[in-house]
This record gives C-alpha cells, structure tokens and sequence, in this order.
C-alpha cells in the first residue's frame, strides 16, 4: 500500500537515546534545552518552547490571552461574551483546545480553491467580541497572512484592539511565507511534532511567540506555573517552589523526546525537498484532467505538502477512493469537519462551503519516501479512473 504517511526517524538517534535513556536524566533536561535552541535557529524565533503536544501548545496559547495586557493594548477575554473564530476543516485537536479554555466557537467556513479559512467568511464574522482567530495552513500550504493581518489591522482601528491570530501549524513544519519560515512572524504559531508528521519526536509539538513577556509566561505555564529556575522556598529547601501566582500544566517536553528531534531535524530541508519534488509532478500531469480541480498555491508561499489535497469532482470522491484502495494507494480526507460533533452542538451554523468540499476533498500520497515510480503509478491509476 502506498501511504499517505510514514515516519521519518534518523539511524543516527539509536545511540544518542541509550545514552539518555542511561543517563538518569529522562524529563525535561539539556536535550530540551539544545532542541528549543535548534529550533529557534530553524524557524528564526528567538521565543520557542516545546511541549510534550501540539494539543498543548493550542491550549497555552488560548489560556495566555485570556488575561488583559495594557503593554500590548490587549483588553483580555470574557468568557460570557467573547468569540473564538476557528476553523470548522481541521484536527479536532485545534477545537479541543478551545473547549478547554472554556471560550465561545463561531465557525470559519473553507475557502474552496484552498482548503484554508474563507477571509471572507471571517470578515463576514468579525465584531467586537472577536478576540482570537484559529487557522490551520491545510496542507501546509500558508494562508494569506498579508491579506490577514490587513483585516485585523481594519478591526483594530473599527474597535480599538487588534485580534491576536493563533495558527494552527500542525500541517505545516518547513513551510514559508515571504521567503521566511512559519512561526518567525507575529502571531502565536502551534507546532506537532506527532510521529507522522515531517519533523516527529515521536510525540511532542512546540510553540513559538511574539514577544519575550508571552514567551516567560508560557513558560511558567507549561509547567504548573513554577519558576523552575528559582525553586528555593524561603532560602530553606532547594527542592520546594516559591510563591505559585497562576497555576499551570504539566506540558513539558521530556529529554527522551528532544534527543529524537535533535537527530531528525538536520533532515528536514531534504525530506520537504522530495515532498515539494513530488508534488510538483502530480501539479503539472493532474491540472487538465476532467473530473479534478487542483486546490490553489499561495503565491507568497512555499508549501510543506504535508498534504497533497484534491477536489474530486461531480460525485464521484467515494468512488475514486474505493478505486485507489483497490490499486493499494492510501487515500483519505484526513480531517473531518468539526462542527457536526454532538459536543459543539451549541455553536452550529451554516457553512454552505464546507458543505461542498467534504463532498469532494481527497488527499493522495505524496511523501518523501515515494519513488519516482511510485508516483507515476499513482497518477497512471488516476488517468484510468477518469479513462484517459
């Protein structure tokens, strides 16, 4: 079966995790910190902090908003009041997050030629109880985010503050917008580094900042709300935390971990080579096939293709998909769409786009560790369904 995932893991880690593994130092250690350091020469963020997932990290970034902040003219969050926008197409872990903070959902509808939030939709739904706005980069294909932050800047003069945006970059490790990578700009930038995903530490996700005061926040937060720098309650007892102001989790990242994306990382630039390689053919042979439509490239930026998405046209996505199994190609939509779950039954609403893709949205494989054959394989299999 050709999949549509696969996991990537170095040979060189085996030894380097005996030796962790061996080293009586297994939680949150100096393989944290020379990770967190690596990453933040990656992704050129000085302000990055790992956590043990991305589901973490979408809770952290909610929970660090909620709080009022006149250094950065931010009014906080009601509970009663205030809206979340986020995306209906995606994880559920993006709306669990939310859920968890205890915050009110309104729905971003898709944008068809995309798979990214509508802007329009969210223009539609901006007000001023509009605090923070989710997206997900689908694919790993970035959204707008010039044309995104033009919109905030309208509703910050429209309304005094400007919404904080919260992108979800589960899809998306490697991907650049303007010529720089995701998570170097403004806007608070949630990572997975689940075992499927380009770069894995076989579970974990990271978080990158704005600005230095979120950054030592989150840090407090991701574990209980200790200062683990400066445990020494009232100068007695090294062991024992001061004074906790505002209690945390317990979201660390552990050394076993780390030491797996220390050796994965140096990787990367190869394996996002192959993933864009491939999907190149499949952009050039699939443009003029009758019955597919294409999902559009942001010109500004450079896709990770975690995903490789399609529209499968005029009802035949179950079809094809039977087809593919048949020929042991992987298929899937790979997210299902949030809104329909009995536990946000509360904040339905209409979504006429979503309404279509669902119908139509099929991802083939398009990893790095397909060959040249394997591709040409998949696309043979594609031109006779569609009897080319």
């Amino acid at each position: 079966m050709l999949s549509l995932f696969k996991v990537f893991m170095s040979e060189d880690v085996l030894e380097p995790i005996n030796k962790v593994l061996m080293s009586g130092q297994l939680t949150q250690g100096p393989k944290v910190e020379e990770f967190e350091s690596a990453l933040k020469n990656y992704i050129g963020n000085p302000y990055i902090l790992t956590l043990n997932s991305a589901t973490a990290g979408l809770t952290l970034a909610t929970r660090l908003l909620k709080n009022k902040d006149e250094t950065i003219n931010w009014p906080g969050f009601n509970e009663e009041t205030d809206i979340v926008l986020t995306p209906a197409l995606t994880c559920f872990a993006t709306t669990a997050a939310v859920l968890a903070n205890n915050v009110n959902i309104r729905w971003l509808d898709v944008d068809l030629d995309t798979a990214n939030i509508c802007l329009q939709d969210l223009k539609n739904k901006l007000n001023e109880n509009t605090k923070i706005i989710y997206l997900v980069h689908w694919g790993g294909n970035p959204i707008d985010l010039d044309e995104l932050d033009k919109i905030c800047e309208e509703h910050k003069e429209k309304y005094g503050f400007k919404p904080i945006v919260v992108e979800d970059c589960a899809h998306s490790f490697g991907a650049e917008y303007n010529g720089k990578k995701i998570g170097s700009n403004n806007n608070i930038c949630v990572f997975s580094l689940q075992a499927i995903k380009h770069l894995t530490t076989g579970d974990g996700g990271f978080i990158t900042l704005p600005n230095e005061e979120l950054y030592d926040r989150c840090k407090l937060l991701r574990w209980y709300g200790i200062n683990r720098d400066k445990r020494n309650y009232k100068g007695k007892d090294f062991r024992l935390e001061n004074d906790i102001v505002e209690y945390g989790y317990k979201f660390h990242m552990n050394d076993v971990n780390a030491t797996i994306g220390l050796y994965n990382l140096p990787h990367m630039d190869g394996l996002l080579e192959k993933n864009r390689r491939n999907a190149a053919i499949f952009d050039e042979k699939l443009k003029d096939v009758n019955g597919i439509q294409l999902l559009t490239k942001n010109e500004k930026g450079n896709s990770a293709y975690w995903l490789y998405s399609i529209r499968i046209l005029n009802g035949k996505k179950q079809e094809f998909m039977e087809k593919m199994k048949e020929s042991n190609i992987m298929t899937s939509q790979v997210h299902n769409r949030n809104d329909i779950n009995s536990c946000v039954k509360e904040f339905e609403e209409i979504l006429p786009n979503i309404d279509i893709l669902e119908k139509e949205l099929v991802c083939i494989p398009v990893g790095w560790w397909l060959e040249e054959k394997d591709i040409e394989y998949i696309i043979e299999n594609i031109f006779n369904f569609f009897r080319i």
